[in-house]
């Protein structure tokens, strides 16, 4: 990775494009800082604190605050990231699958691209006005402020209107990034944000590890705290590097056939099959079904601590085993139905019927559909074990011992940032490849 960008900093249009990304992230970082008006930063922080992980408020936050970079806990411009953007995206790859329409259009070449990215963008905002409104209401009582006066429409629409312009301005960047950086440009968005946090992170590790010193009585799991979260970050990296990288590759062997004097045809070749084909896309998906019963709560039955409702509540507060068992099964569910989205074994069989191609062993049409079906399903659940581990592994561990509550580093949070950067690596390769520079890639 190294080696690759610095012969990528050696090309001078590929510099430019760095220097660009490395501008937009600056300017966004400095965005981050940026308060929103009639928001008390403070009381924001203590609310999140109350909250904790007990309930699907307290996760929501924390998801927020990872995802921006801090820039939530800071009640900043940027506090909403690009989750509309993020939900607007996956909300038109499935009704683009629903809808024929969207489906012919986005196979209309590059202008049926554009329209849908500009139909995203459309989405996007509306989603933001959406989801900013719904953090006003809940930040209303305790975090909202205003001297001399009471909260009014007025403060209402600053608040909403300045937490939507924030997404639109990221998806902004992202753009840029796309057209004038090294692309990928929302991802690296997010892989900026939640770098920034890792500096807390060593600082948080060095302190406890500091009072285990100084205490060494009631230090208990401090001495060793800090080597267990290099093992366990280092080797959940390395799973996701591997995972990352895994495929199944289906051997397929094309007829030969002749046209005219020539002879086509005849070669063999495979269908490679990512494990890793869905991403984070099922915890984010489950991790929002699950949030939506606590904001519920949280909005219209603050003060409930008792019967029924309370009792059915409780269930989905992070805590709880119930909560962790649901949040495992969603996770498999969403698993495969993105696979289901992304891949038809039936359309896969056709294919290779029509262009004379098998594979070995199987017969056209049904066999290789079911044999296809069967291979997907695995090669899902395997992907989805694994990203199940990575998102129950920060609730388990707490539950062992109170302070192994700093592992509670999202694992989406790490697939973000080994994704990102296995995908930036890759297009600087690719750019290097196509303008003919030998030597650079061994």
């Amino acid at each position: 990775m190294i080696k690759t960008i610095r012969n990528a900093w050696k090309v001078p249009e590929l510099r430019n494009k760095m220097l660009y990304t490395v501008l937009m992230i600056v300017v966004f970082r400095i965005g981050s800082c940026i308060p929103v008006p009639f928001l008390d930063t403070t009381a924001l922080s203590k609310m999140m604190g109350a909250n904790g992980v007990d309930t699907g408020v307290g996760a929501f936050f924390k998801f927020s605050d990872a995802i921006s970079g801090g820039s939530f806990q800071k009640a900043t411009i940027f506090a909403m990231g690009v989750n509309p953007y993020i939900t607007s995206s996956i909300v038109m790859q499935l009704i683009t699958v629903a809808i024929p329409a969207l489906e012919r259009l986005s196979k209309e070449g590059e202008e049926g691209r554009k329209k849908v990215s500009a139909l995203t963008r459309y989405v996007t905002i509306v989603l933001g006005i959406i989801q900013g409104f719904g953090l006003y209401w809940m930040l209303k009582d305790e975090v909202v402020t205003i001297k001399g006066g009471p909260i009014g429409i007025f403060v209402a629409v600053v608040i909403i209107a300045t937490f939507t312009a924030g997404t639109a301005l990221m998806m902004w960047f992202g753009e840029q990034i796309n057209k004038k950086g090294v692309g990928n440009g929302i991802s690296i968005l997010l892989f900026a944000g939640i770098v920034s946090r890792m500096p807390k992170l060593v600082q948080d590790l060095v302190r406890i590890t500091k009072d285990a010193i100084e205490n060494p009585e009631s230090a208990g799991v401090g001495f060793v705290l800090a080597p267990i979260f290099i093992v366990l970050f280092v080797a959940i990296v390395w799973g996701v590097v591997f995972m990352n990288d895994a495929e199944r590759k289906i051997p397929v062997q094309y007829a030969k056939r002749v046209v005219g004097r020539k002879m086509y045809g005849g070669q063999s070749t495979h269908i490679p099959i990512k494990v890793g084909l869905t991403g984070v896309m099922p915890i984010i998906f489950a991790g929002t079904i699950l949030q939506i019963p606590g904001l519920i709560k949280n909005w219209f039955f603050p003060d409930l601590k008792e019967g029924f409702w309370a009792s059915f509540f409780n269930f989905f507060s992070q805590q709880s085993w119930w909560y962790m068992l649901m949040y495992f099964v969603l996770i498999l569910a969403f698993a495969f139905f993105y696979m289901s989205i992304q891949y038809n074994p039936i359309e896969m069989s056709n294919n290779l019927r029509q262009s004379n191609g098998t594979i070995p062993g199987l017969r056209p049409g049904k066999p290789t559909s079911d044999f296809l079906s069967k291979i997907l399903s695995k090669i899902t659940l395997t992907g989805a074990l694994f990203l199940s581990v990575l998102a129950l592994l920060p609730m388990i561990l707490p539950k062992i011992n109170d302070k192994f509550i700093m592992f509670q580093v999202q694992g989406t949070s790490v697939i973000i940032l080994v994704g990102v950067a296995l995908e930036t690596v890759k297009q600087l390769e690719s750019q290097m490849m196509m303008k003919h520079y030998k030597g650079f890639l061994d």
